[in-house]
């Protein structure tokens, strides 16, 4: 089937499966740390500084990391980074369990997975390329990898909620204590990191050689930083990913808000406004699976971010369960559309002694922005409310697609020299 050609290989099939698995876990556990604070604080404020506590180390490594990973082995970097992430929730989970964790122990936690984030993000976006075994197929291995990511993203928080509820039960409480049900999701995501750690040991990788001169480190940043925005329609991309960041993706750390206080639910309100992003970011992702070529691509993008944020201000309005649940279907469709759209092609311009360092400014732009953001949207919304803080963002989001589509016919011309040189469109060398 040629939505899943790159199941063909061997390798892609372990590293899919491995990290599916742990993904799952990462979500189940995302969704109990943003219950757990809201649980105990009941503030927006502190819930905006989890994406904060998280994504900040990632912002700040990740130039460091890309010219890390252009040099190391890149699964070893995976591992390391997977290793670091289990030890911080079999701690975090520990002290849940025995009643002992903190607000700081939790901020902790997700600033240690932040800092493996900054080294496994370019490495795991530059891995990709090495375990598929036809260069064609790296359209459809990246939008496949956002649709394992998605769906870790719909299945992991219905996980915890059913985790949270189980553990509410009488029956359980009088087994177990009240309040476990956070530390046991943190339990099951420490364990479901041994599966990646087992797939990336069992990946057969072709040995590649070495520069036998190495430039100094922040050579290789600098390298890394020009080709990342040096380069038009690069920077253009970048830009965009980074307003969609700072201004929209925001609105998830206030869905617990959204939630109690204008949908009147609980814990299970909250975990089904969160599936709905992840079913819609998954239906696109299988979207841009089954595209062929990245011909077309740039307006795609365009119009998604413009659907996005009409559905992010949409939804801010609604106070309908199932009216928010369709809207954050379409946003979650949206953005996953644009996002993994850029990232297709970014990875496709990009050249490979340079694609950790790009990669690296792709999720440094992506990360940076989005705990910003976070912050920006938890303090607003303590002035005007939750709802009106995601209409802005919303309409913030539409007028940067209008104006990347408005770019569009002058960055194409200028990246199209690009494909015709690498081949990756050969229609358009002919003259088509």
């Amino acid at each position: 089937m040629n939505l899943f050609r790159t199941f063909r290989s061997r390798n892609y099939r372990l590293f899919f499966i491995g990290q599916f698995t742990s993904l799952s876990g990462t979500w189940m556990s995302m969704m109990a740390i943003a219950w757990l604070v809201y649980r105990i604080t009941g503030d927006e404020w502190m819930l905006g500084l989890i994406p904060f506590a998280m994504h900040v180390p990632t912002f700040l490594l990740s130039p460091l990391a890309g010219a890390l990973v252009d040099r190391w082995n890149r699964r070893t970097v995976m591992v390391c980074a997977q290793l670091l992430d289990m030890v911080a929730m079999l701690v975090l989970a520990w002290l849940s369990l025995t009643g002992r964790v903190e607000l700081w122990h939790v901020y902790s936690a997700v600033a240690l997975l932040g800092v493996a984030k900054g080294f496994d993000l370019p490495a795991r976006q530059s891995l990709v390329v090495d375990i598929i075994e036809h260069r064609d197929d790296l359209s459809n291995a990246i939008a496949l990898n956002s649709s394992m990511f998605q769906a870790a993203r719909l299945i992991g928080p219905m996980l915890g909620a059913g985790v949270i509820w189980a553990s509410a039960q009488p029956g359980v409480i009088a087994i177990f204590g009240e309040g476990q049900g956070e530390g046991i999701c943190f339990l099951l995501d420490g364990l479901s990191y041994f599966a990646v750690i087992s797939s990336l040991l069992a990946l057969r990788l072709t040995p590649k050689p070495k520069p036998h001169t190495r430039k100094h480190l922040l050579h290789d940043m600098k390298e890394g930083f020009v080709h990342a925005f040096g380069f038009r329609p690069m920077r253009a991309l970048m830009l965009l990913i980074g307003t969609i960041a700072l201004l929209g993706i925001p609105y998830s750390s206030l869905l617990p808000v959204i939630a109690d206080r204008v949908l009147q639910g609980n814990e299970r309100t909250y975990s089904l406004l969160m599936s709905a992003g992840g079913l819609g970011a998954f239906l696109g992702a299988l979207y841009l699976a089954s595209r062929d070529t990245v011909l077309g691509l740039g307006k795609v993008i365009a119009l998604s971010t413009i659907l996005f944020g009409l559905s992010l201000a949409l939804f801010a309005l609604s106070t309908w369960l199932w009216l928010s649940l369709l809207l954050l279907t379409l946003a979650g469709a949206a953005s996953m559309v644009a996002m993994a759209g850029t990232n297709t092609i970014i990875q496709t311009l990009v050249e490979d002694a340079t694609r950790g360092r790009v990669m690296s400014f792709f999720g440094m732009t992506f990360m940076g922005a989005m705990p910003l953001g976070s912050i920006i949207s938890g303090k607003l919304a303590t002035y005007i409310g939750a709802p009106y803080t995601v209409l802005l963002g919303g309409l913030a989001c539409v007028v940067a697609g209008l104006m990347f589509g408005w770019r569009l016919p002058v960055l194409r011309a200028i990246a199209r020299p690009v494909y015709i040189e690498r081949g990756i469109l050969p229609q358009w060398s002919s003259g088509d």
